[in-house]
């Protein structure tokens, strides 16, 4: 453990852009080449590196910046606090990682003292994250190393097609894992990242943000999906506006695992994936030098002693070296004696027509043992009636939801689906009432 860590929170002043902020030196010489600062940062010191609020920041100008920080004395841990602006934010990372100082992205002083003692040794970055099954959102930190994320860095590239010339969108917080990822990954392309998505020829974002981002009017040529299983009809209507996809499964903990342009995936360069049987089916494990050094606070990691580690989701095997993610283990309902998965069942109901997100719950039932629950978010042409007739032709009996509720599905900073809240709501009668589905005479003596 590396219990001589202390916090201390350093606060990062205005930054750069075409207009100057005070804290950044001006960059005039245009120059091209390594900019020498950063492993992340790849671009030619007169290109535009970030592009966030409006602002614009060249790689000379970040470069200067991460180079002129100011970092307490010693070996402490450097809070990062959520909420940090995003120049703000990727100076204090970068200059962290140049100088071998742990930072903590997402947490204030008060989180990095919390976790600082149990941070594994060689931690150079730690991420808080609060998942999204956890209805009280109690953060934990991911801790890793940067080699562990920069090994991905060329991989990523090559299966998305990304290019120095691309501008890059992402659609979450930076303090979150994946868009933090995202956002250094174009760096380290010399690519330009920004939160402006009309324009960009590519976005990361989650299958929910993905198909509101279908409702404008020029969508990215590509995007980089992640966070949850894309449904076929979401995939549909993406390939129908000419989006190039590429999805990919991981976890903050085990970074990349697996990727996709279809159906199924397949291990993703450098990984090595085993499917090992469970009561509730196969738990997917990887080994990879792109896992995280341990969690701090809880979480469903777990090691074994060859390297691999698992998050406890489970997969279906499709052929000799393809799978599907079926769901989290710990997601799953049991109901009138049979074992249905949340995330499986998810993903049927985000394959109806004119369904947005989904959030699929188990409630408990004297007769069932748990009825299925569904929190169903609609487009503004459907009607949940239609919804529901749909699902009644489409869905076994035994995996029917017994209780709909329609209205917007909350979301995590990543863009994930707030299960955990749903489920707090549920328990606690807040929800709302439910929409009148009109059960059959067989389902209402089974409800």
């Amino acid at each position: 453990m590396a219990g001589a860590h202390r916090a201390e929170v350093v606060a990062v002043g205005s930054v750069g852009s075409h207009r100057h902020r005070p804290g950044f030196r001006r960059d005039r010489s245009g120059a091209d080449g390594p900019l020498g600062v950063s492993d992340w940062l790849r671009g030619p010191r007169g290109g535009i590196a970030l592009a966030f609020g409006g602002d614009a920041v060249r790689y000379g100008e970040l470069a200067d910046a991460v180079a002129a920080a100011r970092l307490p004395s010693g070996d402490d841990v450097v809070a990062c606090p959520a909420g940090t602006d995003p120049v703000g934010l990727v100076t204090l990372v970068l200059a962290c990682l140049e100088r071998g100082r742990p930072v903590l992205v997402g947490g204030d002083s008060a989180d990095a003292v919390r976790v600082s003692s149990e941070l594994p040794p060689g931690t150079e970055l730690a991420v808080l994250t609060s998942g999204s099954s956890d209805p009280a959102g109690m953060p934990r930190a991911v801790a890793r190393t940067n080699a562990s994320w920069l090994a991905s860095a060329a991989p990523l590239a090559e299966v998305a097609g990304l290019r120095a010339s691309d501008r890059i969108a992402v659609t979450g917080p930076l303090h979150v894992s994946m868009h933090l990822y995202a956002a250094l990954h174009a760096l380290w392309l010399g690519a330009t990242v920004g939160d402006q998505v009309v324009g960009a020829s590519a976005v990361h974002a989650t299958p929910t943000r993905l198909a509101r981002l279908l409702e404008v009017d020029a969508p990215p040529p590509a995007a980089i999906v992640a966070g949850a299983a894309l449904s076929e009809s979401l995939r549909a209507r993406a390939t129908a506006r000419g989006i190039r996809l590429t999805e990919y499964y991981g976890a903050a903990e085990l970074s990349f695992v697996a990727v996709g342009r279809g159906d199924s995936l397949e291990p993703f360069p450098g990984v090595e994936v085993e499917l090992r049987p469970t009561a509730a089916g196969p738990e997917l494990w990887a080994r990879s030098p792109y896992l995280a050094l341990g969690v701090v606070g809880g979480g469903m990691l777990r090691r074994d002693d060859r390297g691999f580690a698992t998050v406890g989701d489970l997969a279906e095997p499709i052929g000799a070296d393809a799978f599907r993610i079926v769901g989290r283990g710990d997601a799953a309902i049991t109901t009138a004696g049979a074992t249905v998965l949340a995330e499986d069942l998810e993903a049927r109901l985000l394959a109806l027509p004119g369904v947005v997100a989904a959030v699929v719950l188990g409630e408990p039932h004297d007769l069932l043992g748990e009825r299925i629950v569904a929190v169903v978010e609609l487009d503004a042409a459907t009607e949940a009636s239609a919804v529901i007739d749909a699902a009644r032709q489409h869905i076994p009996a035994a995996e029917l939801p017994r209780r709909w509720f329609v209205g917007a599905v909350p979301t995590t900073a990543s863009g994930k689906p707030a299960r955990g809240i749903l489920r707090a709501a549920l328990a606690a009668g807040t929800l709302g009432a439910p929409h009148p589905s009109h059960p059959s005479t067989s389902e209402r003596s089974n409800a």
